[in-house]
């Protein structure tokens, strides 16, 4: 059971509001600095916020650092690492792999198709130079 905490868990609607706010970031925020890029769509608290930072950090979904009395919070990782390791947990969860893959590739768009051809395509070469 030990190692299912580890997985990733998609992102709540509150958690990928701050995490969205993170990644456009070019520096870390601290909790005020959330609170007000979020205030000028959606009305929430403060302390909503730094309830969903310390989770996010606690989940080590994002790092913070100590700026003072505040805390300073920026994403771990890109958003597309997020995204990757969310689809490969999702995968580990399927049951039947070849299934699960089969069924995603149906139902992906002619332009996702042809990024997965193509990012294949370049892992094959890597395998065959490196």
């Amino acid at each position: 059971m030990a190692s299912e905490d580890k997985s990733p868990r998609p992102l709540g609607d509150l958690e990928r509001l701050v995490m969205e706010q993170l990644w456009a970031a070019s520096a870390a925020l601290t909790v005020r600095e959330v609170h007000e890029r979020l205030s000028r769509t959606r009305e929430l608290a403060y302390t909503t916020v730094m309830t969903v930072l310390d989770r996010l950090a606690k989940k080590k979904l994002t790092e913070r650092e100590r700026d003072g009395k505040a805390w300073r919070y920026r994403a771990a990782a890109p958003r597309e690492e997020l995204a990757a390791d969310l689809m490969r947990d999702a995968l580990d969860r399927a049951g039947d792999r070849r299934e699960a893959l089969v069924r995603f590739v149906g139902q992906v768009s002619d332009e996702e198709a042809a990024l997965l051809r193509e990012a294949l395509s370049r892992l094959d070469g890597q395998e065959r130079t490196g």
